[in-house]
């Protein structure tokens, strides 16, 4: 994947939302399957402009109850003198990657704060989506 100089103007949390559940870990275990989901969008006034927003969640369901609903959202606003289609790609990328953190970060948060078993996702090295995978020729 093509290398491009981009630049953190600035990151908001969206959301940051957690409910608790009655559901006790049966064997003393439970999988939390975060989901992860990402929109890219571009400013209309200002083409350098790119802001990515990340969202994980673990939820329930009737088929895998989980101790608590959590939902948290971050959204960074970066800049670049992308002008390809490929630097616009890696932008976003590099971004996701930028963010991750931030979001990991706050999930641990959340979690301690509202007195649950702290949940640390794990640190990720390389792209978190699978299509970034697949365009940049890095298998996970």
């Amino acid at each position: 994947m093509q290398k491009v100089n981009f630049t953190l103007k600035g990151l908001r949390a969206d959301e940051m939302s957690i409910r608790l559940n009655a559901v006790r870990p049966q064997n003393g275990k439970l999988e939390l399957k975060p989901t992860f989901s990402r929109k890219v969008r571009r400013a209309v006034e200002n083409d350098k402009l790119c802001f990515i927003t990340l969202t994980v969640k673990i939820e329930k369901t009737d088929d895998s109850p989980k101790p608590f609903d959590l939902n948290v959202t971050y959204t960074g606003v970066f800049e670049s003198e992308a002008s390809t289609e490929e630097e616009r790609r890696a932008v976003v990328v590099e971004g996701t990657a930028l963010l991750y953190p931030y979001l990991r970060a706050a999930v641990t948060t959340l979690t301690t704060a509202a007195m649950a078993a702290p949940v640390v996702l794990p640190v990720i090295n390389g792209p978190l989506f699978a299509e970034d995978r697949e365009n940049t020729g890095i298998v996970s």
